[in-house]
């Protein structure tokens, strides 16, 4: 009965890019991907020959190249599972938060994950891939529903300035609340260490096949939200006129983001503003129906960690940089360009 008026004007809203014009950069998206993975499995501070890279992927590891090739292939299924999570995470946000500087790592959510982590291994003892994996969902979502609670307290409600400032305050909290869990135990302190920069080297098709029933959940629920998404970009009164349930619709939308987070977190370690920079990047090239969106933030950011995990193999051979301290090199400058541009203003 209400979609009737509503239609036109819901299809103007999120016109401005063709179906085709879509469907081209998906293709281009699709075919860059594919590159990325096959000079991920060719790309190491070991060089091998196409001929070894094949009988690896045919199961072979005879030789000493064929090992390092069998070894890069979960690595680089990893960054792809990772990047297309978090880079779907972060369209997520921005859309149910209506906030340019929304981010798994900025508004705390990576944060609060890796400190659950920390706190189960320090305190409880655990060591299963499930219990990692259980703990940082979990930190993943106490902390988005505190950032938003103290975001939205005052005048103006969850402004983003307000979102963007709670969860730069909670980050650094649960941060400082890591180190102090951390500092009395050198049994454990090199390895979350090392596990907090964020990285997807030594990854394994066992801890993988862990995450993965999380990753699919959170995808799927992510995907079928975005109908609902494109009615909140209306504004709360208009998408309540119709007939959406518009605290629901956030939820849902959220707890998809938070399966996303927390997963990657669990078998990543934190990595930042990958989230940030894949959706402004898609809203570029595809426009800002979620439809489209989603999707096309999923494939980018799987596209960004295997190029940015590949550079940290390049740029500090025989040695590398892991994916967390690239993404930062690139995040960080993205995120003062959104603020100083943008002016912090709402979706």
């Amino acid at each position: 009965m209400t979609s009737g008026g509503a239609m036109p004007g819901r299809a103007t809203a999120f016109a401005g890019r063709s179906n085709r014009v879509r469907s081209l950069w998906l293709t281009i998206s699709a075919a860059v991907l594919a590159l990325l993975c096959i000079l991920s499995v060719a790309i190491g501070t070991r060089d091998v020959a196409w001929g070894d890279i094949v009988a690896a992927l045919g199961g072979q590891a005879d030789s000493i190249a064929q090992a390092a090739v069998a070894v890069r292939i979960p690595r680089t299924l990893l960054a792809l599972l990772a990047g297309a999570a978090l880079g779907l995470a972060g369209a997520i946000m921005q859309g149910v938060t209506r906030n340019p500087l929304a981010d798994p790592g900025i508004l705390g959510v990576n944060m609060g994950a890796s400190l659950a982590v920390v706190v189960g291994v320090a305190w409880f003892n655990i060591a299963s891939a499930q219990a990692y994996i259980f703990a940082a969902i979990l930190g993943a979502g106490v902390a988005a529903v505190f950032v938003y609670v103290i975001g939205s307290l005052g005048r103006g409600g969850a402004t983003p300035l307000k979102l963007a400032l709670a969860g730069a305050a909670t980050s650094v909290a649960f941060s400082s609340l890591v180190v102090a869990v951390v500092l009395p135990r050198n049994d454990i302190a090199g390895g979350i260490r090392a596990w907090q920069i964020g990285g997807v080297g030594g990854a394994t098709f066992d801890r993988i096949s862990h995450v993965l029933p999380f990753l699919a959940a959170g995808l799927a629920i992510s995907l079928l939200s975005a109908r609902k998404l494109n009615s909140l970009a209306l504004g709360d009164e208009l998408a309540a006129g119709l007939g959406e349930r518009v605290a629901m619709a956030r939820a849902i939308a959220a707890l998809g983001a938070i399966l996303l987070c927390g997963a990657t977190t669990a078998i990543c370690g934190p990595i930042g503003f990958l989230g940030l920079v894949v959706p402004h990047l898609c809203r570029l090239l595809v426009g800002v129906d979620h439809r489209w969106l989603l999707p096309f933030s999923a494939l980018s950011g799987a596209c960004l960690l295997l190029a940015a995990d590949i550079v940290g193999r390049i740029v500090a051979r025989p040695a590398e940089l892991d994916v967390g301290i690239v993404t930062a090199f690139v995040g960080a400058p993205f995120f003062v360009w959104i603020v100083r541009r943008q002016r912090v203003r709402e979706l």
